[in-house]
């Protein structure tokens, strides 16, 4: 058996990801600066940044790598969210003004990109942010700190802080293509959502055949989704040749009718479960007792079903959510559009920085969803405990 302690053995994580902090920063590039968008570039370490900013950042989330493992409670936890936050704020200004310094004076296609050192250390910072939010216990931290990122980061972009990064570069020159992009992926995301939604809602309601319908709506992840989606767009070409006048009312078999179809069948599977489960989550004991006192069966689902099983349900739309907005990606495939249009746009070019510039929103808007309802679901539970 191993004889170490809890707290010996969160002490020794926490030096082994401060120790690879400080390794990824200064072991490895932060920095590449190309002739153009197409090629790699030359690295450039740490060392090579003007100022102390990197520094401070380095020190500062080892510092709070090394609290978040040697002192307990919400106190210990607190005080490495504010160094750990702080470390990634100050890690990015570095890079925003160590590329603003590489590339000046040079010409106009010079762009200045991240390496693999400055995109581990986000992610380290990162995870260890997560890591120290949730050892908080404090289900508001989360969100807060995700606010104040997003005020500092929009005030960073508009003060020009970030604009020497081939990221920033990218998006100045597409800003009302990515704009648009992200309105049409929160369309498709949400909307497949809804119809998932609805779906289950009319799927939960008969209780016969439920064996069947579960083996169907399992049945549907195990088809990979661009199969999917290519059969999608198969059926719904067939059925507009069968049917010409559809195409007068709009229909297409590409574009954002598969997508929203092929979206929605996948997420019927945590939303019909996390329904299921919702509705049986009460005593049947309860459910007897509101039987006799002469409550109607739409009394006992609106006051006594849905609110006990509402934790169960906001979680499994916590995960139909956030995977909706990947599964989305995927519907520029069929000619729907969104964020994933960029994505691939980029590939098509070998431009690593379009591609970047489709997925990071992709990421933020599923963390957001994520710790959004994840406050939600917290709150639920304590108004309604099991």
């Amino acid at each position: 058996m191993n004889g170490r302690t809890p707290q010996a053995a969160a002490i020794g994580a926490s030096l082994s990801g401060a120790t690879l902090l400080v390794g990824v920063l200064y072991g490895l590039p932060v920095l590449r600066i190309a002739a153009n968008r197409l090629v790699v570039g030359l690295p450039f370490a740490a060392a090579d940044l003007p100022g102390w900013t990197i520094d401070a950042a380095a020190g500062l989330g080892a510092g709070g790598l090394l609290i978040l493992g040697a002192v307990r409670g919400r106190a210990g936890a607190g005080l490495a969210v504010a160094l750990l936050a702080t470390a990634l704020a100050l890690l990015v200004q570095a890079l925003g003004a160590g590329a603003a310094e590489l590339i000046a004076g040079r010409p106009p296609a010079v762009r200045a990109s991240l390496g693999s050192g400055a995109w581990l250390a986000v992610g380290v910072l990162g995870t260890s942010l997560a890591l120290a939010i949730r050892a908080s216990r404090l289900p508001w931290l989360g969100p807060a700190v995700l606010g104040a990122s997003a005020v500092l980061g929009t005030l960073a972009w508009q003060a020009g802080s970030l604009a020497a990064l081939s990221l920033a570069v990218e998006y100045e020159a597409r800003r009302e293509v990515v704009g648009a992009a992200l309105g049409r992926h929160l369309l498709l995301s949400l909307g497949a959502v809804l119809l998932a939604g609805l779906v289950a809602a009319l799927l939960a309601a008969p209780r016969r055949g439920r064996g069947v319908v579960d083996l169907a709506v399992s049945g549907i992840q195990v088809v990979p989704a661009i199969a999917l989606f290519g059969g999608l767009v198969a059926l719904i070409s067939g059925l507009l040749n069968a049917a010409p006048t559809l195409r007068d009312w709009g229909f297409s078999a590409l574009g954002p009718a598969p997508a929203l179809l092929g979206t929605a069948a996948y997420l019927l599977l945590p939303l019909r479960r996390g329904l299921t489960a919702a509705l049986d989550a009460p005593d049947p004991a309860v459910l007897d007792a509101a039987t006799a006192m002469g409550l109607t069966p739409r009394e006992i689902l609106m006051r006594i079903r849905l609110p006990l099983g509402a934790p169960i349900l906001i979680g499994a739309l916590r995960v139909a959510l956030v995977q909706s907005f990947g599964l989305a990606t995927l519907g520029a495939l069929v000619g729907a559009g969104g964020l994933g249009q960029v994505v691939f746009d980029g590939m098509a070019q070998f431009a690593p920085d379009l591609i970047l510039l489709g997925a990071i929103p992709i990421v933020l808007l599923s963390f957001a969803a994520d710790q959004a309802l994840g406050v939600a679901e917290a709150g639920a539970r304590r108004r309604w405990p099991a």
